[in-house]
């Protein structure tokens, strides 16, 4: 019988991380330190190209997301007591509403940032809310709420929302476009061939293979724009980033606080796919994910930084490697934090090319997007039911379309309105009687 403190909110403390040194490692185990110092810096590379960008977009410093990224991270992994691997980067959500609290134009620093972070800080709240709640009621609602067949329309929606970012990365030349097919197959080789150890690092194989082409390509050659190594020599070691204290304004509280519960579904989906790759139950651990998530981007915004999600590319790390060790992820955020405080880090992950960035997306968002099928076979998702085929078929397309709701200063966007869609759906439509 699970107890109450299971049942609402998992196993007390933390695991005892066992020693494995192959296989599928769980969460509650780990590989050797040498490797899980690499498979963290592996898990930073997924992770660095969207928590930089979405900070970009909004005017936001990029090198005080990554630092706050790795604090996120840690806070989250105290929170769930090291029991959900996950790592917490820059969400996409918030750039739209951000956009229009603020009236950004789109480049350099945002100048009304601090009524932004207003909202993050009041999105990061709500979140949080929610979190509490379903840590004292119980996470049953939560799966009465979104089913299975529910979970995996919204997992596989958001890996389809994401995809139009990995194609446009290698789409640009045809040069581009053979780097990054190249990056696609030196990840897929790795992960298939290469012994050992090796087989583990597929996306940092394959970025510096890639990276490398585009070298002799680009400097070499000059077939394309060189890699700009100078930045990186001219960079400091060593420098803080930019904070910025909230502003709370209630016409951008009300815009930006409604993203807590696009935030919500990321999770629950994040959380749900880890449970099918792994085997396990991670339910009882909902309530602790929403309130670490939650309290995470409360922080982040408090001091300057972007509101922050459970990260699709590491999840599909995760299921190239199929290590889901937590402490490879606490790892991570300590070397994130390394890398905030390191110009000279961030100028060295920035010089890989955008092609190979393009292609690496592609194979991260495509293993999302194939989670969602994962989550189906698990939980003998019926599609003969004309309710669950409706409620997935209409979730993924307008998903992968990005359907967009505009109603006066309230906006949502693709991931938001099929996350919308498929729970409205699944609920209101019944089945034809047999």
């Amino acid at each position: 019988m699970v107890s109450r403190e299971q049942g609402r909110g998992g196993e007390p403390g933390f695991p005892r991380w066992r020693l494995t040194r192959g296989g599928v490692i769980q969460p509650d185990e780990r590989p050797p330190l040498g490797q899980m110092l690499v498979l963290a810096l592996q898990h930073v590379v997924a992770m660095f190209g969207s928590t930089a960008l979405a900070p970009v977009l909004m005017g936001f410093d990029p090198n005080l997301a990554t630092l706050l990224s790795g604090i996120a991270t840690l806070l989250f992994f105290v929170v769930v007591g090291g029991r959900v691997p996950s790592y917490l980067g820059s969400s996409f959500a918030f750039i739209a509403v951000v956009i229009a609290a603020t009236g950004y134009g789109g480049s350099g620093p945002n100048p009304n940032l601090a009524v932004a972070l207003g909202g993050i800080v009041a999105a990061g709240a709500v979140y949080a809310l929610i979190g509490a709640v379903v840590m004292l009621a119980g996470d049953a609602w939560i799966g009465r709420l979104m089913p299975p067949a529910v979970t995996g329309a919204i997992v596989g929606a958001i890996g389809l929302n994401l995809a139009p970012i990995g194609v446009k990365g290698i789409s640009g030349s045809g040069l581009d476009l053979g780097v990054g097919l190249f990056t696609v197959a030196a990840v897929g080789l790795a992960a298939a061939y290469l012994p050992g150890a090796a087989r583990r690092l597929p996306l940092l194989i394959g970025a510096a293979a890639a990276t490398l082409l585009y070298a002799v390509l680009a400097n070499g050659l000059g077939l394309a724009k060189p890699l700009d190594l100078a930045r990186v020599a001219d960079a400091p070691w060593f420098g803080w980033p930019r904070f910025a204290a909230p502003v709370f304004e209630p016409e951008a509280i009300w815009l930006i606080a409604p993203v807590a519960v696009v935030l919500v579904a990321e999770n629950l989906g994040h959380v749900k796919a880890i449970g099918a790759m792994t085997g396990r139950n991670l339910d009882p651990y909902l309530g602790r994910a929403f309130l670490g998530d939650g309290l995470a981007t409360m922080l982040s915004g408090a001091l300057g930084g972007t509101g922050v999600t459970t990260y699709a590319e590491n999840m599909g790390v995760m299921a190239v490697t199929r290590i889901y060790s937590t402490l490879v992820f606490a790892t991570a955020g300590l070397v994130a934090i390394l890398f905030g405080l390191s110009p000279k880090f961030g100028a060295a992950i920035l010089v890989i090319p955008g092609p190979v960035i393009g292609g690496l997306s592609v194979v991260v968002f495509g293993l999302i997007t194939a989670a969602a099928g994962r989550i189906f076979v698990e939980n003998r998702v019926d599609f003969s039911r004309t309710r669950t085929l409706f409620t997935v078929g209409t979730t993924l397309v307008l998903g992968a379309g990005d359907f967009t709701v505009s109603l006066g200063d309230f906006r949502l966007g693709g991931i938001g309105t099929a996350t919308a869609a498929a729970i409205l759906l699944y609920h209101v439509l019944r089945d034809e009687p047999a």
